[in-house]
């Protein structure tokens, strides 16, 4: 069921873009500015709405933290706004002046990229507000952006039509032709999907674009394999050029919204339409899920966003949290793991945990070793306080799982080694993993990428018994 429960009608002129934090939305218009609501209420806090764009404001997105806000416009800047006071921070002009028509952050805040109508892509770095690197798509204008839950790649769309996957060292990395007459938005959800076989974890995305349709595809992307794109459905509910679409943050719906006035919810494992939403009278332009309620929010070219609330059947974090703090910490799920993040003020790291597969046990032994190579948290700050959290949750932990040495882990699976053996690169696997990696017919090493000069494994005595000394001290 979704709800109509408010309408927003302050803008003078077409709704371009609407982003959620945790505690506000944020819209921004053809009348040159960005406006921002209290989500408890949606009254406009005192210092909206920002003024500053010459043009119109194409779009606007928080950083994972929501205390940034980001607008990018025709006039050919991004503009970075404290959520705080409403102070402009920064103007960051893209380096051909051309119009600026997406901006994203990456979800550990290290980097926001702008992309413009002549196919620039920049990526600037949020600390220092400097540019860090840039590039240009094949073709046309840059119009979309999506970063990936870890943050090691984002996608761009194009008015070509093409899907460009690109890293965080702006390296492009993958290219395809996705809609015949141009794309208009890509969303990547923050929920990853196993393979179930092979153990690989897939991001789900979805593109829209002018040739009415919505498309589903599946995004491998590994140190060893490089980036593989796959084709998973298209979805037909529209009948005119699609311009939104945004995943839930549970990545079990998507949304959707058309130049033939409709907002369209999809269920995303089935492809079946949940909702059909026809309240705008003029084109749709944009659509957001927030992140932490059951909230949605639509705006089009009639200058209004309509707020819906969807009645959610499931727990809330409250319900996990109390259920959660029943069982030892080392015996804690990935949900409730999850569950602890929401309650200390960290539910932007929800999904970078869940692809991660990081549960009780493999939360108290992070490091900040592990949140800044393993997880990429790249910001010293989020570090600081991810660590400070856990730090905490240790002194109430009576006993804390020992760390298993890493020599003895398996680098493909990360779990303790019983039969290891060495491979043709010199490294030392789990028989059972690099028989299935060789099997499956890759010949390159895990560890160094490089060409596998002999598919021979040879037992790999000594570490099998210093593995096995190790686990009998455990035991004493």
């Amino acid at each position: 069921m979704a709800t109509l429960i408010h309408t927003i009608a302050d803008h003078s002129d077409d709704i371009n873009y609407c982003a959620f934090s945790s505690s506000c939305l944020a819209t921004c218009s053809l009348d040159k500015t960005i406006r921002v609501y209290s989500l408890n209420n949606f009254t406009e806090l005192p210092y909206s709405p920002l003024k500053g764009h010459t043009y119109a404001v194409h779009c606007c997105c928080f950083s994972p933290s929501g205390h940034i806000l980001a607008s990018c416009s025709t006039d050919g800047t991004t503009m970075i706004w404290d959520t705080r006071d409403g102070r402009m921070l920064a103007l960051l002009e893209q380096p051909s002046s051309s119009p600026v028509r997406v901006c994203r952050f990456s979800p550990n805040s290290t980097y926001l990229v702008s992309g413009a109508a002549d196919g620039s892509v920049v990526l600037w770095n949020v600390q220092s507000l400097k540019l860090y690197r840039s590039g240009n798509v094949k073709d046309g204008s840059l119009v979309a952006c999506a970063f990936s839950p870890n943050g090691n790649f984002f996608v761009t769309g194009s008015s070509c039509g093409d899907l460009t996957i690109w890293d965080d060292k702006m390296r492009c990395l993958c290219n395809e032709k996705a809609h015949d007459l141009g794309v208009t938005c890509c969303d990547i959800s923050s929920q990853p999907v196993s393979d179930g076989e092979h153990g690989f974890i897939y991001f789900q995305m979805a593109s829209c674009g002018q040739d009415n349709q919505i498309k589903l595809w599946l995004i491998l992307f590994t140190d060893f394999l490089g980036v593989e794109l796959k084709y998973k459905c298209t979805l037909n509910g529209h009948s005119a050029p699609v311009l939104a679409c945004a995943f839930s943050p549970d990545g079990q719906m998507l949304v959707s919204g058309s130049v033939d006035k409709r907002v369209i919810v999809y269920e995303t494992s089935t492809g079946n339409t949940l909702h059909t939403l026809s309240q705008h009278t003029r084109y749709v332009t944009t659509c957001a899920f927030a992140p932490h309620s059951p909230l949605l929010a639509t705006g089009s070219m009639d200058k209004t966003v309509n707020i819906w609330q969807f009645d959610l059947k499931q727990p809330c974090a409250g319900n996990i949290i109390e259920n959660a703090s029943k069982v030892a910490v080392e015996d804690w799920s990935e949900d409730d793991v999850s569950a602890w993040l929401c309650a200390q003020d960290l539910a932007d790291f929800v999904g970078l945990f869940k692809m991660n597969n990081i549960d009780g046990k493999e939360l108290l032994n992070l490091s900040k070793e592990s949140l800044t190579n393993e997880l990429k948290i790249e910001s010293l700050g989020l570090r600081r306080k991810v660590l400070q959290k856990i730090e905490e949750l240790r002194m109430k932990t009576i006993s804390v799982p020992i760390t298993i040495p890493d020599e003895f882990l398996c680098p493909i699976t990360r779990e303790l080694m019983k039969d290891p053996v060495i491979a043709a690169d010199g490294y030392s696997y789990e028989k059972e993993a690099i028989e299935n990696w060789i099997n499956s017919k890759r010949r390159s090493s895990p560890m160094t990428n490089l060409p596998l000069t002999s598919p021979m494994l040879t037992p790999n005595r000594t570490l099998k018994m210093a593995i096995s000394r190790w686990l009998e001290t455990q035991q004493k």
